[in-house]
């Protein structure tokens, strides 16, 4: 028989075996990734406060408007038969229109196999209904290109829509970005058996590892180059050190790696997209150390994270020292990921001012709702997070997970500090409610759940080290009781 948890305006300082010992006194950040007192760090205390910056964000974020012109790319020599290829189609017409000052470059009916494709400034790839743009499966149609991949930079593939230093791109329409990736073709270079990975066949282990230890020594990025026979995978969409970007409507499907990845950007919205890609680190939607996002009445349904908010890999992040900003996440749904709503693990520019709003997740496989996930390794501050009018039809592991232990440790102790979770519903839980793994030095500061219902999780709050977490109105029907009545 299941019990019934309810915990009203309750401050944990100590929850007996659930709770560890938390520390008072950590405040700010240090030149090591640590918080220190003198940061100008203040909590939200009332909800007008999130919810007045919730709308200050909104006032940052404006998509970009292009000229009445269009450029068909079959006027270009583009041959929609699903065989031709029109990598040179699309690049001319694409130069013709931003050389004229912008407008739309059309793909019209048809399925239009192409290479890599560069947007420039004033440009807007235009899908019309039911088009395809179905993208190559030859290396040699991706250029090596600087970039960032799992949040260190290198010279490699370019991602298949790429641009650099770009003012004014759009990517619109009811059509279908399919990647083209399956267990056969891109996929199994991540070298998991599911995934198509072959024993003495190569793939990306022996490359990530060098990158890794590139990044350590923070050598030249310029110098890091891979591409062929490294079996790094590019991106999808990576709009770089660009701003004023629209991807709207679109559908995306069977990426190689990340879909859509903005890098160094600056006023994103990402609106009606769909993606559907189910394959090794085929995370959602990833801004990266960018600012001012907006991610709106989107799908997703993917191999890893929904939506993953990052700023850079270890030494290259804090190098760079690019937080991601000002991001807004609303009416979306997310289906199957290793979570919803994350911040991580590429955190080490730090993030702040998130706000998830009016979201609706639903999957027995999808582990997390919301997921802050970091390490030692990766220092900086994950702080200013507002999750609000969230539905939930249930998940496998934990609402929300809080891990400072998601990969190596090292010695930039990161920090997690002012996130808010109001209005949730979840209709069956998973193993956890709120679970938390981080250090005693740096606990989660400042956690607060208002108005929360969970139905059927099996242990409710399983946590080491948090200091001040306020619960209100929050009620956990279990299939476990927390192993202690202690609270201080």
């Amino acid at each position: 028989m299941n019990a019934r948890f309810f915990l009203k305006t309750i401050r944990l300082g100590l929850l007996g075996a659930v709770l560890g010992a938390c520390s008072p006194g950590h405040s700010g950040q240090t030149g090591n990734g640590n918080a220190t007192a003198d940061d100008g760090y203040r909590p939200w205390t009332t909800i007008d406060e999130p919810l007045a910056e919730l709308e200050r964000v909104r006032g940052l974020i404006n998509p970009p408007v292009f000229p009445d012109r269009d450029f068909l790319v079959t006027d270009y020599g583009a041959v929609g038969d699903g065989t031709t290829l029109n990598t040179e189609a699309f690049k001319a017409a694409i130069e013709a229109c931003h050389e004229s000052g912008g407008g739309r470059v059309v793909v019209p009916l048809g399925t239009f196999v192409t290479g890599a494709i560069y947007l420039k400034s004033n440009v807007n790839l235009h899908l019309v209904d039911s088009t395809t743009i179905l993208f190559s499966r030859d290396t040699t149609q991706y250029p090596l290109v600087f970039t960032r991949w799992e949040g260190m930079e290198l010279v490699n593939y370019s991602a298949f829509i790429y641009a650099y230093e770009e003012e004014n791109i759009a990517i619109t329409g009811n059509g279908t970005l399919n990647g083209n990736a399956d267990n056969d073709h891109w996929w199994w270079w991540n070298g998991a058996e599911r995934y198509g990975g072959r024993k003495h066949i190569g793939y990306q282990k022996a490359a990530r590892d060098s990158l890794h230890v590139l990044n350590d020594l923070q050598t030249d990025p310029e110098t890091r180059v891979f591409g062929d026979g490294y079996y790094l995978r590019p991106n999808f969409i990576q709009p770089y050190k660009s701003k004023n970007i629209l991807i709207s409507d679109v559908k995306v499907i069977n990426s190689p790696m990340w879909n859509i990845n903005p890098v160094l950007c600056e006023n994103v919205t990402v609106e009606r997209v769909k993606v559907i890609s189910h394959g090794p680190n085929n995370d959602g939607c990833n801004p990266e150390s960018s600012k001012n996002v907006l991610i709106s009445h989107c799908y997703f349904d993917t191999g890893d994270d929904c939506i993953a908010i990052k700023s850079g890999r270890d030494g290259d992040g804090r190098r760079i020292g690019v937080p991601s900003e000002n991001i807004i996440i609303e009416h979306c749904m997310m289906k199957e990921g290793h979570g919803g709503v994350v911040l991580g693990s590429e955190v080490s520019g730090g993030v702040r001012n998130v706000f998830a709003i009016n979201n609706t997740m639903d999957s027995p496989v999808l582990d997390r709702v919301l997921r802050l996930k970091t390490s030692s390794s990766r220092g900086g501050i994950l702080e200013n997070v507002f999750m609000k009018d969230t539905k939930v039809g249930t998940y496998k592991e934990a609402a929300v997970r809080f891990n400072m232990f998601y990969e190596k440790p090292g010695d930039f102790m990161p920090t997690i500090r002012n996130v808010w979770v109001e209005n949730m519903v979840v209709e069956r839980g998973g193993r956890y409610g709120v679970l938390a793994n981080t250090y005693a030095e740096s606990p989660v500061r400042d956690f607060r759940m208002v108005n929360v219902t969970m139905h059927g999780v099996e242990t409710p709050i399983k946590a080491n080290n948090v200091q001040n977490m306020i619960l209100t109105n929050v009620v956990i029907e279990e299939k476990a009781l927390i192993n202690s009545e202690e609270f201080k």
